[in-house]
């Protein structure tokens, strides 16, 4: 039926159908190509959210609402097995087909090292899971940088979708149920389950937008009341019969507002929130005013054949726009789309939605087969799945194949910065892979056995948080406290077996781009507040010294100081009795060495910067020698850089994580020369 395709399973305009007892209407399909548009234009030009979305999903849950409202009141029954089943073979063969050719085009041109992100996200979104992983990994839908996205990372919405594609049957099928066994109104009963959503799921929507607004974007209860006013709308439009004029003038303020939203709200840090209630409530404007049977409605151009005949490829159009989009932004080295790039994109785009539904989903709808019997329509989804899981499935295999070959080398086939020390021969296997797997080289983070417990357990919240520690108890010789940003955390790869080594306890408090400073407007409320509390956190413990990076590198650059207030710190810190460990900031680039091995070799063009370009003739540390008791200074760069160059692999180990990071495999190849350098600074 027309009415349960909403926005994900497109209708060619020539199939007019009535659904449940209401007439195709050609201006929702009309104004769900307008929201498609919408959405690629926005993505694609301007970087900016557009309210696109939000209107899918009132439209949605409008049409399904007609279905089975048409169903109870025609004293039709539902099987809801049957009803999902037959939902999801409409939706899954779009979807497989794009997860295709995105797998694809993603092992021919993304980076190797992005794979395994890409690969997962993969899997969340062929099961609608994939607005859940994002939250998780508290993804910027923001992001300037459109070639650093995931591919996928527009399935989010589907997700939801198909989460509510769950949901709402069941609530219609159950209120069914109770109205049927107590007589009550089938209508009125939904407009209050329903009602309840609206109001709940909207308060908390506000609520949740303001507190953390990037994972409220995601968030499938933050988005219920969407849906539910498209539900709203579909109870009580009988009920509203608004005249001729009003028809027309409702239609076009709707239709402006929805193209204006993204262009005048400030949906960066507002979305979904009741902001969201803009695009929504101009959609519904549309959807209330229907025909109206004006000269000058805006209906007449919502149904106009070419509206309504994109309206049957919107969901192919929608699926594909954003692949196609960071692929080619990854092919082509920048970070967006100019009108150039951005047309051929929409071309290609509007290409590969045409042939997916003309020679993939109508062939399969018009299939009798799967619909003849519950039992394959199972089958059916089932094939679908098992399609699109079998490339995930196969890269999954050959990764832990690599990853046991790694397992079987010996520690001279990876000797990282061990190669570097004078006189080192090696005796490794040539034909040995580096380590780590190019796909593990993203997670490849230094880190202790676990979180922070026991008595130095911070009492705050946000430190508790971000805290680690090793499990060397409260016999340990020594308490060391790391602290600072990402380039003291990823040190743990050498200080974790070390600190085991010496019967150190350990425990890092690190935030991620909050260098450990006193109070400084260079940094961010959050960034002061963390650092003041781990700094009472260090009062109250009195471990018997901190480790920190006291110097910041400049990318491509020999440019390097001292971190801000540095010596005010040192001289908070060692008046205490305690002494602090200061590293040197490692040198940082504008690309990743380790992935430029990966794609042209060790010493491929550019991979292997000059020393002298990306590091200070002298460490910026040795102006505090000397000037307080309790100092110690460590300098690993020697073991970074060759002595003349800074390649991307090491001792046949990847040396970075990203640009700027170190990995924690290579970190770990310098825990004995780490060790040496630091018992003597310190004389422990």
């Amino acid at each position: 039926m027309t009415a349960t395709k909403g926005v994900t399973s497109p209708e060619s305009p020539g199939q007019v159908r009535r659904a449940a007892g209401t007439t195709f209407r050609p201006e929702i399909q009309g104004l769900r190509s307008l929201a498609v548009l919408m959405v690629v234009t926005y993505h694609i030009w301007f970087g900016r959210v557009s309210g696109g979305v939000d209107v899918f999903l009132l439209i949605s849950a409008f049409l399904m609402t007609l279905q089975f409202v048409g169903r109870y009141e025609d004293a039709r029954t539902v099987s809801l097995l049957r009803h999902w089943l037959h939902l999801f073979w409409r939706l899954l063969p779009a979807v497989v087909v794009v997860l295709l050719g995105t797998l694809a085009a993603t092992f021919l041109v993304i980076p190797r090292t992005r794979w395994t992100e890409i690969v997962n996200q993969a899997w969340a979104s062929l099961f609608y899971v994939q607005n859940w992983l994002l939250q998780r990994q508290v993804v910027n839908y923001y992001a300037a940088d459109h070639s650093l996205a995931s591919p996928m990372q527009h399935f989010w919405s589907l997700s939801i979708q198909g989460q509510v594609f769950i949901l709402w049957p069941a609530i219609f099928v159950l209120t069914a149920l109770v109205c049927r066994r107590f007589g009550w109104s089938y209508r009125a009963v939904l407009l209050g389950v329903f009602g309840l959503v609206f109001t709940a799921s909207l308060a908390y929507s506000i609520y949740f937008t303001a507190a953390h607004q990037e994972l409220a974007y995601f968030d499938t209860f933050a988005r219920l009341w969407e849906f539910a006013l498209g539900t709203l709308v579909a109870l009580l439009l009988p009920f509203l019969h608004p005249r001729k004029g009003m028809r027309a003038v409702l239609g076009w303020v709707g239709v402006a507002a929805m193209l204006s939203c993204g262009a005048i709200l400030q949906v960066r840090t507002a979305f979904p929130g009741y902001v969201a209630l803009w695009p929504t409530l101009a959609a519904v404007a549309v959807i209330v005013a229907g025909q109206s049977g004006s000269r000058v409605g805006v209906d007449r151009i919502l149904s106009s054949r070419l509206l309504v005949g994109l309206g049957s490829t919107s969901y192919a159009l929608y699926l594909w726009h954003w692949p196609l989009l960071v692929i080619t932004l990854v092919w082509i080295g920048e970070d967006h789309a100019d009108w150039l790039t951005g047309s051929l994109i929409v071309m290609a785009s509007l290409l590969l939605a045409y042939v997916t539904t003309r020679w993939v989903e109508r062939p399969l709808r018009a299939w009798r087969w799967p619909e003849a019997k519950r039992r394959r329509l199972a089958v059916a989804v089932a094939v679908c799945l098992a399609v699109g899981a079998s490339p995930m499935a196969i890269f999954g295999y050959q990764r832990q194949v690599e990853k046991d070959i790694l397992a079987s080398q010996g520690t001279e086939d990876n000797p990282g910065a061990r190669a570097l020390l004078p006189g080192y021969v090696n005796t490794g296997n040539a034909n040995a892979r580096p380590l780590p797997t190019p796909e593990q080289l993203p997670d490849d983070w230094g880190r202790l056995d676990g979180p922070c417990v026991g008595e130095l357990r911070p009492a705050d919240a946000a430190l508790a948080a971000e805290c680690q520690q090793n499990d060397v108890g409260s016999g340990a010789k020594k308490t060391v406290i790391v602290v600072g940003q990402s380039h003291s955390l990823q040190w743990l790869g050498a200080i974790g077996p070390l600190a085991k080594e010496q019967q150190w306890r350990v425990q890092a408090i690190t935030l991620g781009a909050c260098p450990f400073m006193t109070q400084t407007e260079e940094v961010g409320a959050e960034c002061n507040r963390f650092n003041a509390q781990v700094r009472q956190h260090i009062r109250q413990h009195h471990p018997d010294a901190v480790f920190l990076v006291g110097t910041a590198a400049v990318p491509d650059s020999p440019d390097e100081d001292l971190t801000w207030g540095l010596d005010d710190l040192v001289g908070e810190l060692t008046d205490q009795g305690v002494e602090v460990i200061a590293m040197r900031d490692n040198p940082r680039f504008s690309f990743s060495p380790s992935e430029c091995a990966i794609a042209s070799g060790v010493d491929g063009p550019g991979c292997s910067p000059a020393l002298s370009s990306v590091l200070a003739e002298s460490n910026p540390l040795e102006r505090l020698e000397g000037t307080f008791t309790g100092l110690s200074i460590l300098d690993m760069t020697d073991l970074i850089c060759d002595g003349a160059r800074c390649p991307g692999i090491i001792g046949n180990v990847y040396v970075y994580l990203d640009d700027n990071h170190l990995s924690a495999s290579y970190t770990r190849s310098m825990t004995e020369m780490l060790s040496e350098r630091w018992l003597a600074a310190t004389g422990w």
